[in-house]
């Protein structure tokens, strides 16, 4: 790939393999790499790409997945699951290279997938406003979630309580009951005035919950919900529009608009803002998987992948 090709990538998504050995990206040009442990664990060595040596910090290994770009990535125990414009690949994590069980859809940009362990079910949302759920073992599709009015971007299962959390363009977050596909509860945040910010819209573009929490935004501020309640305990003072958030610990990270990752306490405190390379970020990812390689990645608008083996400091790049 030439220089303006590299000045004009984006990286959308990206996942971990569930062993924690491989990290997986996805960028606009319907590229897959995939970059090896060596690279992550031993930055200062050569890196090994799969099949071949390379001596540089870049991932070489790439495959060819989409025709447009790679919106979602999501790892199962044994797959690599690739989404595109109308389209979703399943990857052999063990032959990584062999197309498995394509599935085409009229479904433009399918921004989200998650996976449903209680069913066995695929979960998707894109373009036509539905949520779009898979049974993994017959590749067939059961069932569709309808209630949003505007693209769908970001979902999550809580699977104790037997629930879809989605969101979208239309502002709204909806909690489905997924045993009998309908909507039970649906969270306007931006008509919440602490979380609204009319400047940017009232899309979400993100959202993900651990136990009775949610974390979501977008247009509207990054909030932090209690869902037995049904309201905001937490609004982090960050500019601009955040695009993705993961719980950590005792810690919130976000990336969105702006070069840094966000550190945040749940008390709504922003704790530290580490400077990335990227002047805009779209995706991060966590490998939580591996004791030995416990790494965040960042990527957004450049063809470099930021590399973090402590989450205080940026310790090298990768590049496709």
């Amino acid at each position: 790939m030439g220089p303006v090709e590299h000045l004009h990538m984006s990286v959308f998504s990206q996942s971990f393999s569930p062993c924690g050995r491989f990290l997986a990206a996805g960028n606009n040009y319907g590229e897959i790499a995939i970059v090896t442990p060596v690279s992550l664990s031993a930055p200062l060595t050569p890196l090994v790409f799969l099949n071949f040596l390379y001596f540089s910090r870049s991932l070489v290994y790439s495959l060819s997945a989409h025709e447009g770009p790679v919106f979602s990535l999501f790892s199962t125990d044994t797959h690599l699951l690739s989404a595109g414009n109308g389209e979703i690949s399943a990857w052999s994590w063990a032959e990584l290279i062999k197309r498995v069980r394509p599935s085409s859809l009229e479904i433009p940009e399918i921004n989200a997938m998650t996976v449903n362990p209680t069913e066995n079910s695929l979960v998707i949302g894109g373009g036509d406003n539905n949520i779009h759920i898979m049974d993994l073992e017959s590749g067939v599709f059961k069932s569709v979630l309808q209630g949003h009015t505007d693209y769908i971007h970001c979902l999550s299962v809580r699977e104790r309580e037997g629930e879809i959390l989605s969101g979208g363009e239309d502002g709204a977050v909806r909690i489905w009951d997924y045993r009998t596909g309908q909507s039970v509860h649906c969270i306007e945040v931006y008509k919440y005035e602490e979380c609204a910010r009319p400047q940017y819209g009232k899309w979400i573009s993100c959202l993900t919950t651990e136990s009775d929490w949610m974390l979501c935004g977008g247009g509207p501020s990054l909030s932090l919900w209690h869902l037995r309640s049904m309201s905001p305990t937490s609004i982090f003072p960050l500019s601009g529009c955040q695009r993705q958030a993961n719980f950590y610990q005792d810690m919130i990270l976000s990336v969105g608009e702006g070069q840094c990752v966000s550190h945040c306490l749940l008390g709504g405190e922003v704790k530290a803002q580490i400077p990335c390379t990227p002047h805009s970020l779209n995706t991060l990812a966590l490998n939580l998987n591996s004791t030995d390689n416990r790494v965040l990645t960042v990527g957004g608008s450049s063809h470099q992948i930021d590399v973090f083996t402590n989450l205080s400091y940026r310790t090298f790049s990768l590049s496709f």
